[in-house]
């Protein structure tokens, strides 16, 4: 799967780790829900940086279809949920 972060790029990232993700983005879900600010902050960049560590960075001259989209990592907990709809970042 390609997963492209606004604002840095894309990176290849092996369906394997779906499930790992889907913790971190139903725990964001909650906090979004529940207008948690620093709890949102901190699992929104936990989910990056996870997405960071498990992906291998596409080079940046590569420009294949996104699977996956997420928000920029300076993104605001009201422009994160607008982006989510019901279904999270991550599909299940």
């Amino acid at each position: 799967m390609i997963v492209r972060i606004m604002g840095e790029g894309q990176v290849r990232l092996d369906d394997s780790h779906l499930t790992e993700l889907n913790k971190l983005d139903d725990e964001l879900l909650t906090e979004l829900e529940g207008g948690d600010e620093t709890g949102f902050r901190r699992t929104f960049h936990a989910l990056l940086g996870k997405v960071r560590e498990l992906g291998a960075p596409l080079p940046d001259d590569s420009l294949k279809p996104s699977d996956l989209i997420l928000p920029s990592p300076d993104a605001t907990l009201e422009e994160v949920r607008e982006m989510l709809g019901d279904d999270g970042l991550i599909p299940g």
